[in-house]
């Protein structure tokens, strides 16, 4: 008879459990669809207060200077310490009729700005010496690597347009230009245009274009939420299992590395979250800095999964736009690794510069926040200003 009922005891624990891991990832499909609602929110909004493409490229005149559109996109992730949230408010406004050209920078400054999350994460070590130098050369090479990656590909852009042209041609290909033809499988439209008519009816009362803006900010304040509430749901979901793919990954070699970066950054839908993972680790001794390189690239290839979900939201009008633009930070990302990184003579560039600037800092801890400081705030600030 005890033993019955042990038995029954010991399954209820589990049956609550399994009951539970259903329940989170439910959970986890409604944040997904929340995002996907939000870019389509945003899109519309800023269809409705720009009056179309041709508003949307008057409103966004001051950005036609690329390295404005860059420090936009820099400023504002930094600012939210998320690009998965940034490059889906891009795609969203993409959507709306902001043109590519000009969304390039700011997909490339988002780029730059996230990487600030895993830089104050390492301050935890200051009080350190050697700690504090480990952790801050882990963080700090994500800076460089991605500051490398725009001081080539940008002026290559500018000069070329082959990721604009590059994007496009996949964006065609996928939506059905010449190829695959998502459209016909698309079955994000009929569970989101409702819900969006709906919204856009509700802010019809306000006078154009407030009506627009405040559907923007809607649409802003929902992306925010849900990419933050599903990455908790993903962390508390993954984060183990990421941690597992992490230790057994790192020092197998380069392509390893960025595999596992890539994968674990998909799991758990943030490079910050990947990147701010590796610094303690690396920081207590566990890794090396050159184990972690490769990882910390493929995190940044991992990321660029949130803005090509978002994409699936649009399925009309610009929709093929808003792929392009989601295609371009994939290229970007990719093409960055297989650059910088498959090129011996800048493989190591941002490994010296991080060891330096690590090395600087622990002798001198206030240079580490002078650092932050400047190159997230106040020199994006500046130079924002100087071109406006």
């Amino acid at each position: 008879m005890q033993s019955s009922q042990l038995s029954a005891a010991a399954k209820e624990p589990a049956i609550s459990a399994r009951e539970n891991s259903v329940l989170s990832w439910l959970q986890v499909a409604l944040f997904i669809y929340l995002l996907v609602l939000a870019v389509g929110v945003i899109g519309s909004g800023f269809k409705w207060a720009s009056g179309g493409s041709s508003g949307a490229a008057e409103l966004f005149e001051f950005a036609t200077n690329p390295f404005t559109g860059l420090i936009i996109g820099t400023l504002a992730t930094a600012l939210v310490q998320s690009s998965s949230t940034v490059t889906s408010i891009i795609v969203g406004l993409v959507a709306g009729g902001l043109p590519v050209a000009i969304a390039i920078p700011m997909v490339m400054g988002a780029n730059i700005g996230t990487t600030v999350t895993n830089t104050l994460v390492s301050l935890g070590h200051v009080r350190f010496k050697e700690e504090f130098k480990r952790a801050f050369a882990a963080a700090t090479v994500h800076d460089f690597f991605n500051l490398l990656a725009v001081l080539i590909f940008l002026p290559l852009e500018i000069a070329t347009g082959f990721l604009e042209k590059l994007s496009l041609t996949m964006a065609q290909w996928f939506s059905g230009g010449t190829g695959v033809e998502i459209g016909s499988l698309n079955f994000i439209k009929p569970i989101t245009k409702p819900v969006i008519g709906v919204i856009q009816d509700t802010f019809a009362v306000i006078p154009e274009p407030f009506g627009g803006i405040v559907m923007i900010l809607f649409g802003v304040a929902l992306i925010f939420a849900s990419i933050t509430f599903l990455g908790k749901l993903l962390k508390r979901l993954l984060v183990g299992r990421a941690k597992d793919i992490l230790h057994s990954a790192i020092g197998r070699g380069p392509l390893m590395g960025l595999t596992s970066g890539t994968l674990v950054t998909v799991l758990v839908q943030s490079s910050s979250t990947t990147t701010s993972l590796i610094v303690p680790l690396v920081g207590s001794g566990v890794f090396k800095l050159r184990q972690i390189y490769p990882f910390t690239l493929g995190a940044n290839i991992g990321t660029t999964i949130t803005a090509l979900i978002a994409a699936t939201a649009i399925s009309e009008g610009n929709a093929v736009f808003a792929l392009e633009i989601a295609m371009v930070h994939l290229m970007f990302n990719v093409c960055a690794v297989a650059v910088i990184f498959g090129l011996p003579f800048l493989r190591s560039v941002p490994l010296i510069c991080a060891e330096y600037l690590s090395e600087v800092a622990a002798h001198r801890k206030s240079l580490a926040f002078a650092y932050i400081l400047s190159v997230f705030f106040v020199i994006p600030g500046v130079i924002m200003l100087l071109t406006s």
